[in-house]
């Protein structure tokens, strides 16, 4: 049996089973597992993109009062889904923004080396899809953005 990654995100939908059909259509993700009750109310889901996993999931509550709840439900994004393409980056970003995400960023390339764009799932869920296109060295990032590049807490 193949080792499972240490963190999986889960993100949460008023609809989850609708989630589940545009993050296919949309991004190219793929549903992996799929718990439904008898009325076929997703109770737990799992897709897969790239050999990672991210959990989908039904609004709810955790024991003291804790509400796991869409960024439509609660007004409010809390993060957002960085993900990383090894290639193709502006084909994705068509694909995505014909399936009807709401694209709040273009694709264009980064001071950090990366081609990145940002869009909207129906939801209000951020996924930022990332490709590197070029290397840039710590010094060169410190000279554009005048902040001090580490790689650990023991360097600060």
């Amino acid at each position: 049996m193949a080792e499972k990654a240490a963190i999986t995100a889960t993100a949460f939908y008023e609809d989850p089973m609708a989630a589940l059909h545009w993050l296919e259509r949309a991004f190219g993700f793929e549903t992996v597992l799929l718990l439904t009750d008898d009325a076929g109310k997703v109770g737990h889901a799992e897709m897969s993109f790239r050999g990672c996993n991210i959990g989908v999931g039904g609004e709810w509550e955790l024991p003291g009062g804790i509400k796991m709840r869409s960024p439509q439900t609660a007004g409010v994004c809390t993060q957002f889904m960085w993900l990383e393409l090894p290639e193709g980056l502006d084909d994705h970003y068509d694909r995505a923004r014909e399936a009807g995400a709401r694209i709040i960023q273009p694709p264009e390339d980064q001071f950090y080396g990366a081609r990145t764009y940002r869009a909207l799932d129906p939801e209000g869920h951020v996924w930022c899809f990332r490709e590197e296109v070029r290397q840039v060295s710590p010094e060169t990032m410190t000279q554009i953005t005048g902040l001090k590049i580490r790689n650990s807490l023991k360097e600060a």
